[in-house]
């Protein structure tokens, strides 16, 4: 099965697919995982996409589209697949299914993760980072077991620019007007399928979990 999760930021978008693929038996493909990846493993996707962040340039799309595509290919995924930070808009997602639609493949289920904004603040700005791994953490929800050091790998933990809250506010924007023409993209062919995740992360989970079980039969679930 082949499934896409969708949300604003902070919705829980990483941390539910992660949960999800395991439960599942799927991989999980994040393209801010697989970007590190090329890079950290010098592929000419990498080299390419590293003469952009060396710049402090954001990597080109269809760069990172061909990276996906390139992952596509991999025998691991030969049963499907959790897909998250990918479609980020209509094009994505028609060049994502032209993929798929040129192996007579299709994506099954798109989930959102419906989250309202006030949730979202919460989330994000109490968000910790580790400046060595990328690891998350939060003030309240996940501490870590020592303050200001990654409980993984020990490195230093800090706050983003960008989960301050005025950024959240108007990052929480522009993702509105972006993601409006990709959910009737997706409801137009009846797989968009939404879960209310205000709640904890396990309870959405179970959410989601139900969804795929019921064979999409509903189009909320919570």
């Amino acid at each position: 099965m082949k499934i896409i999760l969708l949300g604003p930021p902070g919705a829980g978008k990483g941390t539910q697919s992660k949960v999800l693929a395991k439960r599942l038996n799927l991989p999980h493909i994040s393209t801010g995982d697989l970007l590190r990846q090329n890079v950290a493993g010098g592929t000419e996707l990498g080299k390419e996409a590293k003469r952009f962040t060396n710049k402090g340039m954001f990597v080109p799309h269809d760069l990172v589209t061909k990276m996906l595509v390139d992952r596509f290919q991999k025998p691991d995924l030969k049963n499907g697949f959790i897909l998250d930070g990918y479609p980020r808009n209509l094009k994505q997602a028609e060049v994502l299914d032209g993929i798929f639609n040129a192996k007579k493949e299709l994506i099954d289920i798109v989930i959102y993760l419906d989250t309202s904004e006030s949730v979202v603040i919460q989330r994000l700005s109490g968000r910790l980072v580790c400046k060595s791994c990328g690891g998350n953490f939060h003030v309240k929800n996940m501490p870590p077991k020592v303050s200001g050091v990654c409980d993984s790998c020990k490195g230093e933990l800090y706050q983003r620019e960008d989960d301050k809250e005025a950024t959240i506010r108007n990052r929480l924007e522009v993702y509105k007007k972006e993601v409006s023409c990709l959910l009737d993209y997706y409801k137009e062919s009846n797989r968009l399928h939404a879960v209310l995740a205000d709640e904890d992360a396990p309870v959405v989970l179970e959410k989601i979990i139900q969804l795929i079980k019921a064979g999409n039969d509903t189009s909320k679930v919570g």
